[in-house]
């Protein structure tokens, strides 16, 4: 919770979810308060790789459509967090 408080300045109590992407871009950890704890989700792609934010001035806000996409058919998701197959 220290990551989400003191580098992206956030509560991470909110209603928020917060996206992780691994070194490799093939897998991505989602995080967010349900209530009474913390929910972890991890997403690991089999074949390609997450096309991620290089650097804050990349990072945006996702609708909760975009990220639906991103969970269950990335293949048609044209946003930050999308898969780049090859």
């Amino acid at each position: 919770m220290a990551v989400i408080r003191d580098n992206f300045q956030t509560d991470p109590f909110s209603k928020a979810v917060f996206l992780f992407c691994g070194r490799k871009k093939n897998t991505m950890k989602a995080l967010y308060f349900d209530r009474d704890g913390f929910v972890l989700l991890q997403k690991r792609l089999d074949n390609g790789k997450f096309q991620w934010p290089r650097n804050a001035s990349e990072v945006r806000p996702l609708t909760r459509q975009e990220f639906r996409w991103l969970m269950e058919d990335i293949h048609r998701c044209g946003i930050m967090g999308r898969v780049v197959r090859g």
